[in-house]
């Protein structure tokens, strides 16, 4: 996943080089009318603001699918760690989360406790979904909480793998107990 994120700030800084780039022969063609004519120039002008453009917003669509394909990353790798657990019970039920707050370099974090009901020490795996205010999931991560005794409480803590900002909640996605 790290890579992944790594590989989408080298695009964003390519796309944006790109963008620049783009913008400075916009400037260099409309100083460059070699024939005087005021609707010359115009015209230049209207092409290369139109090239601006195009490039702006294929930019800007490529940056929105990358970010999609890292959140479809997140989410398909949290479900494949979640899948990976052999004799699983559904522990949804047991699990509560506390409020998201801001931690590390922006990435956001919220105390994940759970509650072992069988009559032995069990582990946890836990799906944290990150959404917006409006719902919109952002990120997912998997935490474990091993060996919580027969009745008793586990905590961890469970990070986003990116950077939030705005209104952040967190829902439990998915939990197992083994």
């Amino acid at each position: 996943m790290a890579g992944l994120l790594g590989r989408t700030g080298t695009r964003v800084r390519c796309a944006a080089g790109a963008l620049l780039m783009v913008c400075a022969v916009a400037g260099v063609a409309g100083c460059s009318d070699n024939s005087g004519s005021p609707s010359n120039v115009q015209s230049r002008a209207a092409s290369a603001a139109s090239a601006v453009a195009s490039a702006a917003s294929s930019a800007v669509a490529s940056l929105a699918s990358e970010g999609a394909s890292a959140l479809a990353s997140a989410s398909a790798e949290a479900n494949r760690r979640l899948d990976e657990v052999k004799n699983g019970i559904d522990a949804t039920g047991d699990v509560h989360l506390g409020v998201p707050t801001p931690a590390d370099g922006g990435r956001s974090s919220v105390q994940v406790t759970v509650h072992n009901t069988a009559d032995s020490a069990k582990s946890f795996a836990v799906q944290v979904n990150f959404r917006d205010g409006d719902g919109n999931l952002l990120d997912a991560t998997v935490v474990t909480v091993g060996d919580v005794g027969s009745g008793k409480d586990g905590t961890a803590t469970a990070r986003s793998n990116r950077k939030l900002s705005g209104t952040i909640r967190a829902e439990v996605g998915r939990a197992v107990r083994y």
